[in-house]
């Protein structure tokens, strides 16, 4: 099971609002050289060339067998989250996401699970959009950004979204977004999704043990793109500084190392010895496949990582299946 694989549709509607036009960062497509594959415009700008296989689901299920996949949980290409357009706006494009994937879900023969979104900024609307998300659509979670607008999503002020996220049995995958940093970088824009990615995660992951979300919400399921990014370094430091500075102690509720162990994360990291090192910090139960399909940069064959690590077939079974089953609260009956 790939818990982190992305949508583009085909098409993107045109925007129904003022007569001035679309906002800034409203989304269209554009015919690309070859005709499977097209051009994501964002402000006049190819943002991404996808190939079919982000809108059609028989082209993504084509490649289940090679990459030793039964089922995919799939969400919206980041980028199209539109954190920063107008709310009326997101609004607008969130539904028409939503509702695309619902539709890949439906032709899939129940090889694909939906991850939606939601307008976040605005914490009425996006509960509003998860409610229709869950009972008028029957996705099984949605997908949120590393960062909303420059607020880590660990600050006190979404509480009330992930409240309704466990009321509602919605799991949350989070992914990195515009993230921190990409001043530092030396060399061309893909270090970004390279570099840039996983040091946003990282941070997004750390403020939600700092921020006491898991004790302020008991029971929700929040997993983490990219192994995590930098937690599992910044762990080890974090834990200790819990005993040597006396604002941390009285800050951070419970142990850092116990809060990182009831958190999920995927397993895009690239390398057998770091998924050692993940399965030996956060513990296998936490840990499930992402593969980032079908963008360039994705693991094409996740299982043999597993098997280069070593890991023994119990431990196997978690990574591959039974985590992610208990992260998108599937039951055996739902299984393909």
């Amino acid at each position: 099971m790939d818990v982190h694989a992305h949508v583009v549709p085909r098409e993107f509607p045109a925007y129904l609002g003022a007569a001035s036009g679309a906002p800034a960062g409203w989304p269209s497509m554009a015919p690309a050289q070859d005709c499977q594959h097209r051009n994501v415009m964002i402000d006049g700008k190819n943002y991404r060339t996808v190939s079919d296989k982000s809108w059609t689901p028989s082209r993504r299920l084509a490649d289940f067998e090679e990459m030793g996949l039964a089922l995919q949980a799939i969400s919206p290409m980041p980028e199209l989250l539109s954190y920063w357009m107008p709310t009326s706006a997101a609004a607008q494009l969130v539904r028409y996401l939503n509702e695309q994937i619902a539709g890949m879900v439906a032709e899939s023969s129940g090889k694909l699970v939906g991850l939606g979104t939601v307008p976040l900024p605005d914490l009425d609307l996006a509960i509003r959009e998860l409610s229709y998300i869950k009972t008028s659509l029957g996705l099984k979670g949605v997908e949120i950004g590393s960062n909303i607008n420059g607020v880590v999503m660990g600050d006190p002020r979404w509480f009330p979204f992930f409240e309704a996220c466990a009321a509602l049995d919605l799991s949350v995958f989070v992914h990195a977004l515009r993230p921190v940093g990409m001043d530092r970088l030396v060399g061309p824009p893909p270090l970004q999704q390279v570099l840039a990615y996983p040091s946003d995660v990282g941070l997004a992951a750390a403020s939600v043990l700092t921020g006491n979300l898991m004790s302020r919400v008991p029971g929700l399921r929040l997993a983490f793109s990219h192994g995590g990014g930098t937690l599992a370094m910044l762990l080890p430091r974090l834990q200790q500084a819990i005993g040597v500075f006396p604002s941390l102690k009285d800050s951070v509720l419970k142990s850092p190392v116990e809060q990182a162990r009831e958190l999920y994360y995927d397993t895009l990291v690239f390398d057998a010895p770091t998924l050692q090192h993940l399965v030996r910090t956060f513990g296998a139960s936490q840990l499930m496949v992402g593969t980032d399909y079908p963008f360039n940069f994705h693991d094409a064959r996740p299982l043999e990582r597993f098997h280069a690590a070593n890991f023994d077939d119990a431990v196997i079974d978690q990574l591959t299946h039974t985590n992610a089953r208990r992260f998108l609260g599937l039951t055996k009956g739902t299984l393909p």
